[in-house]
């Protein structure tokens, strides 16, 4: 296996995820999933998500897992935990309500060869 593809990549989102922003959430995981086999989405910024959002998320999940890898979502905020509840997706997503990383992985300053997307706007 190359070595990007061990690497965990990180795609940091922010603002609203709806109608307008999720097609540029699609395509910046789906580039981490090409270079990566998992996937960190930070939410911690996040301060909205609609069904468009939720999509979004489940094809990344549906992309990683049929590469053999994982989508998984760090600091998630109460009002997106709560639609995950409510639309019965809480335990289809692998989600963190805190700032942790799960199961080892550092930021990128403390682990070397993760890799930072961002959304469109944003600095990498």
């Amino acid at each position: 296996m190359d070595n990007k593809r061990s690497t965990v990549a990180v795609v940091w989102a922010r603002g609203d995820i709806d109608l307008d922003t999720a097609p540029a959430l699609h395509r910046r995981l789906e580039a981490a999933l090409r270079e990566h086999r998992d996937v960190v989405l930070d939410l911690s910024q996040v301060t909205f998500m609609d069904c468009a959002g939720l999509g979004t998320l489940l094809d990344a999940r549906g992309q990683a897992e049929r590469h053999g890898g994982r989508l998984v979502l760090r600091a998630v905020g109460p009002d997106v935990l709560r639609l995950l509840r409510l639309t019965n997706l809480e335990g289809r997503l692998t989600a963190t309500p805190d700032h942790h990383p799960p199961d080892g992985a550092r930021p990128q300053a403390q682990r070397p060869g993760t890799t930072r997307f961002a959304m469109e706007g944003e600095a990498p």
